[in-house]
């Protein structure tokens, strides 16, 4: 992968980023995202910002060495506070991390987060607290989606801030959007998580003692969500 052929993770989420953006790619690692979309002439500007040292200076030489030092800052900074009120970013992404470490990042910088900016993130796993954060701080999902590569399934989750919005619980576990079209790939992944959970949850039968009960009750209902869900679907495709 490199600033012009992007990993089939990161098209899909630059597939996202609206047209004319003035993007805030935190944790940009190489800046390959915001240097792909630039040479597609599909963004305006765009700050990637690093918090380590390595990545940074990785950013700063792809930047430099596709000409893109006027229109894209390579900043060094710990999350959001890589965006500066002048950047007058319009679209935020943050790809790569756990979904728990995009949630913090977010609700560390909430001071840093423009009403009308987009966010298009890419969690690795943690999507239900992620979840949990927009909606409670007013931000609807407007796209979602799941895709497979290299052996892991990724997610793709688009939130604008529309004021108040309430998702259930299991839509917050699966995905509100997913939920109801229920994709290939998406079934697949849950597929794939139930068989997951129910040698976990074997695994807590022979521990039981050890493991507590409330951790117990809440693999023991997510397992049903799923049985469930595949269930509809097959009878569904009937």
């Amino acid at each position: 992968m490199n600033e012009q052929s992007l990993s089939r993770r990161l098209a899909r989420v630059a597939a996202h980023v609206p047209l004319g953006a003035r993007l805030a790619d935190i944790g940009s690692d190489h800046a390959y995202l915001p240097v792909a979309l630039m040479r597609r002439g599909l963004i305006d500007a765009a700050v990637a910002g690093e918090v380590a040292l390595t990545p940074f200076q990785a950013a700063t030489r792809t930047v430099r060495e596709n000409g893109f030092a006027q229109r894209i800052i390579v900043r060094r900074a710990n999350g959001l506070d890589a965006i500066e009120a002048e950047d007058r970013i319009t679209a935020i992404s943050l790809c790569g991390m756990g979904g728990e470490t995009i949630r913090d990042i977010l609700d560390n910088g909430k001071a840093r987060l423009d009403d009308d900016a987009r966010l298009i993130l890419q969690p690795n796993g943690g999507e239900q607290p992620l979840r949990r954060w927009l909606m409670e701080n007013g931000y609807r999902i407007v796209v979602e989606e799941v895709l497979r590569e290299n052996r892991f399934d990724y997610e793709i989750i688009v939130a604008d801030r529309s004021g108040p919005v309430t998702y259930g619980e299991e839509e917050l576990f699966f995905g509100p959007l997913q939920m109801h079209i229920r994709s290939a790939a998406f079934l697949l992944k849950w597929q794939r998580l139930l068989r997951l959970k129910q040698r976990t949850l074997q695994g807590f039968d022979r521990a039981r003692q050890v493991v507590p009960e409330e951790k117990v009750q809440t693999m023991e209902r997510q397992v049903a969500w799923i049985e469930a869900l595949l269930a509809d679907s097959l009878d569904a495709s009937r």
